[in-house]
């Protein structure tokens, strides 16, 4: 059973083809950054009308290099949702079509499912049950686990998710689009000058606000001297208050569901000192912790192919309306099982 995945959510696009026994076969992304850059942010119309003109050649890329051809392609999925509605509907429509000239079911898949399952494809994947921490673009989650569909809202971002934070931070800072890697880079040259606040840390509960951590960043800048001293040492404050917080979270998360294992996806998983500071909190807790590869932790169509190809096994089939919702709810979501 061959499955061909398509994402288009944002200014990614991706495509791969994975198999139930041989893993994945393929994959290939081609990234907006260098367009989006000159915006210093991403532009909804131009994702759109890239995804267009790249998505079927990737296709035809990743069939090539596969040595498959499209008689082969068992099922297709692809991201519905959440994204930007035009880049969603590229490849909604784009999958449903081939879908149906290829006459084989298509089924639409959650982005941040996708993310949450992304270490599946590694060869030391977790078992369920565990908690997931997303983190994401425009989403800070954390989620029990106790199979795939079968999911637990833990906490949530109230505001600002911990991406976004890191997004608007490093434009404040001058730093441009993709602003998230930039600040990270940035805070490698910083010195512990300046104690952020851990926000939402001294209360009980699981959700997460990064909206005033943002707010204390400016206003700690703007009392600077502005100097390329000063930006790296706000960075690094900023970056390890974000981690700290994350980390705090993580840990009541475990103890709370009584669970060894984290998982932690999403484009700010591949921090890497988020990365070490969640790794030495799991081990003084005497838990396991997985990661999806950096390639696997932006937005890829590896992920988006594993999870439909699980969902496809377990029998799941949608009709041939095309279906993409730029706001979805990962509580909607049906049980695999």
């Amino acid at each position: 059973m061959y499955v061909l995945g398509i994402e288009t959510s944002c200014d990614e696009t991706g495509v791969a083809i994975y198999h139930p026994k041989q893993g994945l076969i393929s994959h290939f992304l081609y990234s907006q950054i260098d367009m989006h850059s000159e915006y210093g942010g991403v532009v909804p119309e131009l994702a759109s009308r890239d995804h267009i003109r790249k998505l079927v050649p990737l296709i035809k890329q990743t069939l090539l290099d596969s040595h498959l051809s499209s008689h082969m392609i068992s099922g297709i999925a692809y991201t519905a949702g959440p994204g930007l509605m035009g880049a969603l509907l590229v490849g909604a429509a784009t999958a449903r079509s081939l879908a149906w000239a290829w006459r084989v079911p298509a089924i639409a898949v959650h982005h941040m499912e996708g993310h949450l399952l992304a270490p599946m494809l590694e060869e030391n994947a977790p078992q369920f049950p565990f908690v997931a921490l997303l983190i994401s673009g425009g989403h800070t989650l954390l989620v029990r686990v106790a199979g795939i569909g079968d999911y637990q809202l833990l906490g949530e971002s109230l505001d600002d998710a911990a991406g976004e934070a890191f997004d608007k931070t490093a434009k404040l800072l001058g730093l441009g689009y993709p602003g998230g890697p930039k600040l990270s880079e940035l805070a490698r040259h910083g010195k512990p000058a300046f104690t952020f606040p851990r926000p939402m840390t001294d209360r009980p509960g699981l959700d997460f606000s990064f909206s005033g951590l943002k707010t204390f960043t400016l206003n700690t800048f703007n009392a600077s001297e502005k100097s390329a001293q000063d930006k790296a040492d706000i960075a690094e404050a900023f970056q390890t208050a974000v981690s700290e917080t994350l980390v705090i979270k993580c840990r009541r998360a475990l103890q709370q569901t009584g669970l060894a294992r984290l998982v932690v996806a999403g484009g700010v998983s591949a921090n890497k000192q988020i990365r070490a500071a969640l790794t030495e909190m799991v081990l003084k807790e005497k838990a396991d912790i997985y990661f999806p590869r950096p390639q696997f932790c932006t937005d890829n169509g590896a992920m988006i192919a594993y999870a439909g190809c699980q969902r496809l096994l377990a029998g799941q089939q949608q009709d041939l309306r095309i279906f993409a919702r730029p706001r979805w709810p990962m509580g909607e979501l049906s049980n695999c099982q």
